[in-house]
Protein backbone atom coordinates (compact mmCIF):
# COMPACT_ATOMS: atom_id res chain seq x y z
CA UNK A 1 0.00 0.00 0.00
CA UNK A 2 2.84 2.45 0.80
CA UNK A 3 5.99 3.08 -1.17
CA UNK A 4 9.80 2.23 0.51
CA UNK A 5 9.58 5.51 1.80
CA UNK A 6 6.36 5.97 3.18
CA UNK A 7 5.16 5.80 7.02
CA UNK A 8 5.51 2.52 8.98
CA UNK A 9 2.24 1.62 11.30
CA UNK A 10 3.93 2.80 14.52
CA UNK A 11 3.92 6.64 12.48
CA UNK A 12 0.57 5.64 10.97
CA UNK A 13 -0.83 4.75 14.33
CA UNK A 14 0.58 7.92 15.98
CA UNK A 15 -1.29 10.04 13.32
CA UNK A 16 -4.30 8.41 13.49
CA UNK A 17 -4.67 9.14 17.58
CA UNK A 18 -3.66 12.81 17.19
CA UNK A 19 -5.78 15.42 16.02
CA UNK A 20 -6.42 16.27 12.14
CA UNK A 21 -4.12 19.01 12.19
CA UNK A 22 -1.89 17.44 14.33
CA UNK A 23 -1.96 14.14 12.55
CA UNK A 24 -1.10 15.85 9.00
CA UNK A 25 1.82 17.46 10.67
CA UNK A 26 3.46 14.47 11.95
CA UNK A 27 2.38 12.67 8.13
CA UNK A 28 4.02 15.68 6.03
CA UNK A 29 7.62 14.41 5.50
CA UNK A 30 6.28 11.08 3.80
CA UNK A 31 2.65 12.47 2.85
CA UNK A 32 4.00 12.65 -0.89
CA UNK A 33 4.54 8.37 -0.51
CA UNK A 34 1.69 7.20 0.42
CA UNK A 35 -1.71 6.94 -1.82
CA UNK A 36 -3.05 9.81 0.22
CA UNK A 37 -1.58 11.72 -1.98
CA UNK A 38 -4.30 13.05 -5.51
CA UNK A 39 -2.26 10.71 -8.07
CA UNK A 40 -0.75 12.57 -11.64
CA UNK A 41 -3.92 10.81 -13.51
CA UNK A 42 -6.26 13.18 -11.83
CA UNK A 43 -3.81 16.65 -11.65
CA UNK A 44 -3.48 15.88 -15.38
CA UNK A 45 -7.23 15.69 -16.24
CA UNK A 46 -8.41 18.35 -14.37
CA UNK A 47 -5.79 20.48 -16.06
CA UNK A 48 -7.02 19.63 -19.18
CA UNK A 49 -10.21 20.31 -18.57
CA UNK A 50 -9.04 23.83 -17.54
CA UNK A 51 -6.43 24.84 -20.07
CA UNK A 52 -8.75 25.90 -22.91
CA UNK A 53 -10.35 28.07 -20.29
CA UNK A 54 -7.41 29.73 -18.96
CA UNK A 55 -5.13 31.31 -18.78
CA UNK A 56 -6.31 32.62 -15.27
CA UNK A 57 -5.04 35.92 -13.63
CA UNK A 58 -4.47 34.40 -10.20
CA UNK A 59 -5.45 30.86 -8.33
CA UNK A 60 -6.23 29.38 -5.03
CA UNK A 61 -5.35 25.93 -3.87
CA UNK A 62 -8.07 25.10 -1.11
CA UNK A 63 -6.55 22.33 1.59
CA UNK A 64 -3.30 22.72 -0.15
CA UNK A 65 -1.47 19.61 1.64
CA UNK A 66 1.82 19.52 0.21
CA UNK A 67 1.08 21.36 -3.04
CA UNK A 68 -0.21 18.95 -6.21
CA UNK A 69 -2.81 21.33 -6.41
CA UNK A 70 -0.70 24.45 -6.71
CA UNK A 71 1.37 22.35 -9.04
CA UNK A 72 -1.85 22.85 -11.68
CA UNK A 73 -2.23 26.71 -10.85
CA UNK A 74 0.95 27.37 -11.65
CA UNK A 75 0.66 26.09 -15.25
CA UNK A 76 -2.94 27.89 -15.23
CA UNK A 77 -2.01 31.18 -13.90
CA UNK A 78 -0.07 34.50 -14.74
CA UNK A 79 -0.18 36.31 -11.60
CA UNK A 80 -0.43 34.66 -8.48
CA UNK A 81 -0.63 31.19 -7.21
CA UNK A 82 -1.83 30.69 -3.33
CA UNK A 83 -1.73 27.66 -0.93
CA UNK A 84 -3.71 27.43 1.82
CA UNK A 85 -4.15 24.35 4.36
CA UNK A 86 -4.00 24.41 8.27
CA UNK A 87 -1.33 21.79 8.68
CA UNK A 88 2.50 23.65 9.68
CA UNK A 89 4.01 20.54 8.58
CA UNK A 90 2.07 20.26 4.71
CA UNK A 91 3.18 23.71 3.89
CA UNK A 92 6.57 23.16 5.20
CA UNK A 93 6.84 20.48 2.43
CA UNK A 94 5.31 21.96 -0.08
CA UNK A 95 7.09 24.93 -0.19
CA UNK A 96 9.99 22.85 -0.32
CA UNK A 97 8.68 20.97 -2.99
CA UNK A 98 7.54 23.95 -4.87
CA UNK A 99 10.24 26.76 -4.81
CA UNK A 100 9.77 30.36 -7.46
CA UNK A 101 10.96 28.78 -11.02
CA UNK A 102 11.18 30.97 -14.29
CA UNK A 103 7.91 31.45 -16.10
CA UNK A 104 6.06 30.07 -13.20
CA UNK A 105 4.08 32.83 -10.29
CA UNK A 106 6.33 31.83 -7.17
CA UNK A 107 3.71 30.36 -4.98
CA UNK A 108 2.30 32.26 -1.49
CA UNK A 109 1.67 29.85 1.24
CA UNK A 110 -0.99 30.98 4.14
CA UNK A 111 -2.01 29.02 6.86
CA UNK A 112 -5.32 29.08 7.73
CA UNK A 113 -8.91 27.02 8.56
CA UNK A 114 -10.40 26.53 5.15
CA UNK A 115 -13.54 26.81 6.89
CA UNK A 116 -12.87 30.41 7.48
CA UNK A 117 -10.53 31.78 4.49
CA UNK A 118 -8.62 35.08 4.66
CA UNK A 119 -9.79 36.14 1.28
CA UNK A 120 -11.96 38.24 -0.48
CA UNK A 121 -13.03 38.36 -4.26
CA UNK A 122 -9.19 37.73 -4.56
CA UNK A 123 -8.79 35.16 -7.01
CA UNK A 124 -10.10 34.13 -10.47
CA UNK A 125 -9.87 29.91 -10.08
CA UNK A 126 -9.69 27.92 -6.91
CA UNK A 127 -9.18 24.52 -6.86
CA UNK A 128 -9.57 21.40 -3.90
CA UNK A 129 -7.98 18.00 -4.36
CA UNK A 130 -8.89 14.74 -1.79
CA UNK A 131 -9.62 17.26 1.25
CA UNK A 132 -13.33 17.06 1.38
CA UNK A 133 -13.33 13.96 3.98
CA UNK A 134 -11.89 16.42 6.05
CA UNK A 135 -15.13 18.46 6.73
CA UNK A 136 -18.38 17.08 8.24
CA UNK A 137 -21.27 17.64 6.13
CA UNK A 138 -22.38 19.99 8.87
CA UNK A 139 -19.80 22.16 8.36
CA UNK A 140 -19.80 22.13 4.33
CA UNK A 141 -21.70 25.32 4.26
CA UNK A 142 -18.72 27.06 5.74
CA UNK A 143 -16.16 25.95 3.94
CA UNK A 144 -18.38 26.68 0.11
CA UNK A 145 -18.98 30.25 1.74
CA UNK A 146 -15.44 31.12 1.97
CA UNK A 147 -14.43 29.90 -1.45
CA UNK A 148 -17.35 32.13 -2.65
CA UNK A 149 -15.99 35.10 -0.60
CA UNK A 150 -12.51 34.56 -2.11
CA UNK A 151 -13.04 34.51 -5.77
CA UNK A 152 -13.74 37.55 -8.26
CA UNK A 153 -17.27 37.47 -9.83
CA UNK A 154 -16.93 35.41 -12.80
CA UNK A 155 -14.70 32.90 -11.20
CA UNK A 156 -14.54 29.03 -10.66
CA UNK A 157 -14.26 26.76 -7.80
CA UNK A 158 -13.60 23.16 -9.45
CA UNK A 159 -12.79 19.67 -7.83
CA UNK A 160 -12.72 16.20 -8.94
CA UNK A 161 -15.77 14.29 -7.32
CA UNK A 162 -15.01 10.38 -7.79
CA UNK A 163 -18.52 8.27 -7.95
CA UNK A 164 -18.94 5.55 -5.39
CA UNK A 165 -18.18 2.56 -5.45
CA UNK A 166 -20.97 0.21 -6.48
CA UNK A 167 -23.28 -1.24 -3.10
CA UNK A 168 -21.75 -4.45 -2.17
CA UNK A 169 -18.15 -4.03 -4.07
CA UNK A 170 -14.80 -4.64 -2.41
CA UNK A 171 -14.03 -0.84 -2.78
CA UNK A 172 -17.71 0.16 -1.08
CA UNK A 173 -16.71 -2.40 2.03
CA UNK A 174 -13.32 -1.02 2.43
CA UNK A 175 -14.72 2.37 2.28
CA UNK A 176 -17.49 1.15 4.63
CA UNK A 177 -15.21 -0.59 6.89
CA UNK A 178 -12.55 2.59 7.20
CA UNK A 179 -15.61 5.46 8.10
CA UNK A 180 -17.19 2.91 10.41
CA UNK A 181 -13.67 2.62 12.07
CA UNK A 182 -13.48 5.91 12.04
CA UNK A 183 -16.74 6.90 13.96
CA UNK A 184 -15.43 4.59 16.33
CA UNK A 185 -12.16 6.01 16.90
CA UNK A 186 -13.72 9.69 17.56
CA UNK A 187 -16.96 8.48 19.80
CA UNK A 188 -13.96 6.54 22.02
CA UNK A 189 -10.79 9.27 22.08
CA UNK A 190 -10.25 12.86 21.89
CA UNK A 191 -9.35 14.52 20.35
CA UNK A 192 -11.22 13.63 16.88
CA UNK A 193 -9.51 12.79 13.81
CA UNK A 194 -11.29 14.01 10.74
CA UNK A 195 -11.27 12.10 7.90
CA UNK A 196 -14.54 10.12 6.29
CA UNK A 197 -15.18 8.76 2.52
CA UNK A 198 -18.80 8.15 1.93
CA UNK A 199 -20.17 11.39 3.28
CA UNK A 200 -19.39 13.16 -0.50
CA UNK A 201 -22.92 12.49 -2.13
CA UNK A 202 -22.86 14.52 -5.53
CA UNK A 203 -26.59 15.58 -5.25
CA UNK A 204 -25.97 17.10 -1.75
CA UNK A 205 -22.80 18.72 -2.52
CA UNK A 206 -24.81 20.53 -5.90
CA UNK A 207 -27.04 21.58 -3.67
CA UNK A 208 -25.19 22.94 -1.25
CA UNK A 209 -22.83 24.81 -3.37
CA UNK A 210 -25.80 26.25 -5.40
CA UNK A 211 -27.38 27.40 -2.06
CA UNK A 212 -24.23 28.92 -1.54
CA UNK A 213 -24.91 31.28 -4.64
CA UNK A 214 -23.18 29.38 -7.25
CA UNK A 215 -24.23 28.05 -10.50
CA UNK A 216 -22.84 24.42 -10.42
CA UNK A 217 -21.80 22.46 -13.80
CA UNK A 218 -20.91 18.91 -14.50
CA UNK A 219 -18.51 17.45 -16.64
CA UNK A 220 -17.25 13.91 -17.23
CA UNK A 221 -13.82 13.39 -16.60
CA UNK A 222 -13.60 10.63 -19.70
CA UNK A 223 -9.82 9.57 -18.74
CA UNK A 224 -11.79 7.44 -15.83
CA UNK A 225 -14.45 5.80 -18.03
CA UNK A 226 -17.99 5.19 -17.35
CA UNK A 227 -20.02 3.00 -15.17
CA UNK A 228 -21.82 -0.17 -16.24
CA UNK A 229 -24.85 2.25 -16.55
CA UNK A 230 -22.92 4.21 -18.75
CA UNK A 231 -22.62 7.41 -15.83
CA UNK A 232 -19.44 8.64 -15.61
CA UNK A 233 -16.84 7.21 -12.85
CA UNK A 234 -15.62 11.01 -12.00
CA UNK A 235 -16.88 13.83 -12.80
CA UNK A 236 -15.63 17.66 -12.64
CA UNK A 237 -17.18 20.05 -10.56
CA UNK A 238 -17.27 23.82 -11.52
CA UNK A 239 -19.05 26.02 -9.05
CA UNK A 240 -19.10 29.63 -11.20
CA UNK A 241 -19.61 32.74 -8.91
CA UNK A 242 -21.79 34.98 -11.16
Amino acid sequence: MFAPDGPTLRELAAQVLSSTRTGYDLLAPKFDHTPYRTSDSVLEAVAGALRPLGPFGSGLDVCCGTGAGVGVLRELCRERVTGVDFSAGMLARARAAHPPAPGAPAPDWVRADARALPFRSAFDLAVSFGAFGHFLPAERPRLFAGVHRALRPGGRFVFPLPAPPPVGSLPYWELWAFDAAMRVRNWLWRPPFIMYYRTMRLTDVVAELTRTGFTVELTPLEEFGRRPGGAPWCRLVTALRP
